[in-house]
């Protein structure tokens, strides 16, 4: 077994036992994870480049997790594939950035 595989069975176990998936609807998963994202950005609040690098490691795991654990939840909702779907993204990705044009750069692809 993969270990997205594993992954979402994992979760899917933990919801069940719980009889939350009642609640665990397109909408709601994005809503968690954009709140868990929030969460996550909130650990770089206000610190200097130099102290965001600090970061509470095991804070940034849990959060890390938590936006982890809802995208995959919401892609498994939706029959997606996540070893496809990123690499698919990383294709197009390196069509609109391409090596000799945005190498070192941080433009937008449409700037380059």
């Amino acid at each position: 077994m993969s270990d997205f595989k594993e992954l979402v069975t994992l979760l899917e176990k933990f919801r069940d036992e719980r009889d939350w998936g009642q609640f665990h609807d397109s909408k709601n998963l994005a809503l968690a994870l954009s709140i868990e994202a929030a969460e996550l950005n909130e650990l770089f609040l206000w610190k200097k480049e130099t102290e965001s690098e600090k970061v509470d490691q095991q804070r940034l795991r849990e959060e890390l997790a938590d936006v982890f654990a809802y995208a995959i939840m919401l892609a498994g909702r939706h029959g997606l594939d996540i070893s496809e779907i990123v690499k698919d993204k990383i294709q197009q990705n390196a069509k609109k950035y391409p090596v000799e044009q945005s190498k070192g750069k941080s433009n937008k692809y449409k700037d380059l």
